[in-house]
């Protein structure tokens, strides 16, 4: 599903969001009364929104609002909960480019309209920027989560 392109945009948020470190002003006028915005340059925002179109706001919007959580093992497995805007928590494997939501399902792997789901592309942005909290579980309560993977 990712492409070379979409690793490239989220490195540069990672390499920008270290180099800058403050939030950017005056970016898209139509975002500033939404969401304190995440500190990228305009023109890796102005990326990211080409490539990820609809899903980018409401990505923004989960990361700005902390709804992003890593959940990991003593084994080393690892999980993302993701609490949807309707307050449904999702859980998304990173690595293998899955989320429970069925826009993921409809959107992403049916009609291809998207690379990611909001969740997804949430979660992705904030590894690059470093904002995921982390919960450790114990292997019980991981098999659980997995075993409830719809």
């Amino acid at each position: 599903m990712e492409t070379d392109v979409t690793k490239q945009l989220f490195i540069e948020v990672s390499q920008t969001y270290k180099e800058e470190g403050t939030y950017t002003e005056n970016c898209w006028k139509f975002l500033e009364n939404i969401f304190i915005l995440i500190p990228v340059t305009n023109s890796v925002l102005s990326a990211l929104q080409f490539v990820f179109q609809t899903p980018l706001l409401p990505a923004l919007d989960l990361l700005d609002n902390n709804k992003i959580k890593k959940i990991i093992s003593p084994s080393g497995r690892c999980v993302f909960q993701v609490l949807g805007s309707s307050g449904t928590p999702y859980i998304c494997l990173s690595v293998l480019t899955y989320c429970s939501c069925a826009a993921f399902r409809f959107s992403v792997l049916r009609k291809r309209d998207y690379i990611l789901c909001k969740h997804l592309l949430a979660i992705k942005l904030g590894l690059a920027m470093e904002k995921v909290k982390e919960q450790e579980v114990t292997d019980e309560v991981m098999t659980d989560i997995i075993k409830h993977i719809e």
